[in-house]
């Protein structure tokens, strides 16, 4: 794989520490700004809203500018954001830090999606999507933890002066590493980029994102409380347990990349979330034996992060059949896919822990993700249809 591929990873592992992070903070951050359990979780939420907003319109925004400046340009505004996070003094303005952030996010995934396709021959496409969501899922297996650590134990404000940080080393690993210039399409006019929301094809494939991967962020938001006061584990247990959980999610990011290249996307997808909805609803049921609880969440993990290279490998595929001139834009809303998921179903696992309990969200997250079943299986007779169209 290209050496630019990795500085791209390094961005994601940034970006990736913050993402999760604040899961493991919520139960630190409710304590010391004297707020609610779910109100905490719009630190969650909102940011995975600013990723939703990002990743399209700012993509189409900046389509006619340099694409590393951009994304160098991104990843300060990140740094920046997490300074003032690390400062906030009050609820109000950590969480408008947290919504700009997750605007950069929004915006780098975007365009390194297609970056890094481009790096790379059509074949390992998926493969080279899987190395730079591996900085997302490297950052569970360190940084996650890690920040959790530091969080529980020195403050949550150190946990995001750290991120800042990285994001730091990030852009000054991209300014040497990436190229100049990348292979990409020319950029159609912004309204006219905006129009790949009315090709079925790519709707199918973000209602596909939505649902199956944000569908079980309704307990995973939630998944420290539930550690703490359902399975009864301590503290110092629990960041362990989010390690082994990270490492689960590399291992399913890469095999799943491997597969999707193999089997194709929709045999991957449809597996994956098969699994994944039965294993949370195995977690419903187990919730409380510690043992079962651990094997569960390395399932979880696996399954969860291994749809990811697929879910964005077939994004951009589609695009560059269907829509040449708009493949950024059409990435970019599949990030904002992934976050419309999250920020969805996060508010909504508030709404179930408020009215609810926490062990519900895990029973509601089963549900929703084995409904991301029925849309795999719309996606395939679509876009079979199609092929067989443009055959005959």
């Amino acid at each position: 794989m290209p050496i630019a591929l990795f500085a791209l990873t390094l961005s994601a592992f940034a970006i990736g520490t913050t993402e999760f992070v604040t899961v493991g903070l919520v139960p630190t951050i409710s304590s010391d700004l004297n707020i609610s359990v779910p109100s905490t979780g719009l630190l969650v939420t909102m940011y995975a809203l600013g990723v939703a907003i990002g990743a399209p319109i700012l993509t189409a925004l900046t389509s006619k500018y340099n694409k590393k400046y951009i994304l160098i340009c991104a990843m300060v505004v990140f740094s920046l954001g997490h300074v003032v996070a690390a400062l906030a003094p009050n609820f109000t303005t950590l969480l408008i830090a947290r919504i700009v952030t997750g605007l950069t996010h929004g915006l780098f995934f975007s365009l390194g999606a297609t970056i890094a396709t481009s790096l790379v021959s059509k074949e390992k496409e998926a493969s080279a999507i899987a190395v730079m969501f591996g900085g997302l899922t490297v950052a569970m297996v360190t940084g996650v933890p890690l920040g959790t650590f530091i969080g529980q134990n020195f403050g949550w404000r150190e946990t995001f002066m750290l991120i800042s940080i990285l994001g730091s080393v990030a852009f000054i690993g991209m300014a040497f590493l990436i190229p100049k210039e990348v292979r990409t399409t020319t950029p159609a006019k912004f309204f006219q980029q905006l129009k790949i929301l009315g090709n079925p094809r790519l709707l199918i494939a973000y209602l596909i994102t939505i649902f199956g991967f944000g569908g079980a962020f309704i307990a995973f938001t939630f998944l420290v409380p539930i550690l703490q006061d359902i399975t009864k584990f301590s503290p110092s247990i629990i960041s362990i347990i989010l390690l082994v959980f990270g490492l689960s999610t590399v291992v399913g990011n890469f095999i799943g990349g491997k597969l999707a290249d193999v089997f194709g996307v929709n045999k991957v997808l449809f597996g994956a979330y098969f699994c994944l909805s039965m294993v949370l609803l195995s977690f419903n049921f187990f919730v409380q034996n510690q043992y079962i609880t651990i094997v569960i969440l390395i399932l979880w993990g696996i399954f969860a992060f291994g749809s990811s290279p697929a879910l964005q490998a077939n994004v951009v595929k589609l695009a560059k059949i269907n829509e040449p001139h708009a493949v950024d834009v059409a990435s970019g809303f599949n990030i904002s896919a992934f976050n419309v998921g999250i920020s969805l179903f996060s508010f909504l696992g508030g709404a179930i822990v408020t009215n609810m309990g926490l062990v519900q969200t895990i029973l509601f997250s089963s549900g929703v993700v084995f409904s991301s079943l029925f849309l795999i299986w719309i996606g395939y007779m679509i876009n079979n249809k199609v092929v067989l169209s443009q055959t005959n």
